[in-house]
């Protein structure tokens, strides 16, 4: 059995040319990931922050409500 030398050089040329494609892809995207997870741990804070306000909100419209019944009870004839 006879191989094409140059054809077999061809083969590896092309494999190690592909494999170094995959690891720079490969980097690349652990970067963004990497990025992507920085921002989650940065707005975390953030979030809870906005959740707070949301509850507090939400008890300033129940006061509001209670408020306006009594104003309204008390105009009422």
């Amino acid at each position: 059995m006879s191989f094409d030398r140059r054809l077999t050089i061809g083969i590896v040329l092309a494999v190690a040319v592909q494999s170094a494609g995959v690891l720079l892809w490969a980097g690349a995207a652990a970067e963004r990931v990497e990025t992507l997870e920085e921002r989650v741990r940065e707005s975390r804070p953030v979030a809870e922050r906005l959740a707070r306000v949301e509850a507090e909100l939400g008890a300033v419209r129940l006061q509001l409500d209670r408020i306006e019944r009594k104003l309204e009870a008390r105009d009422a004839p």
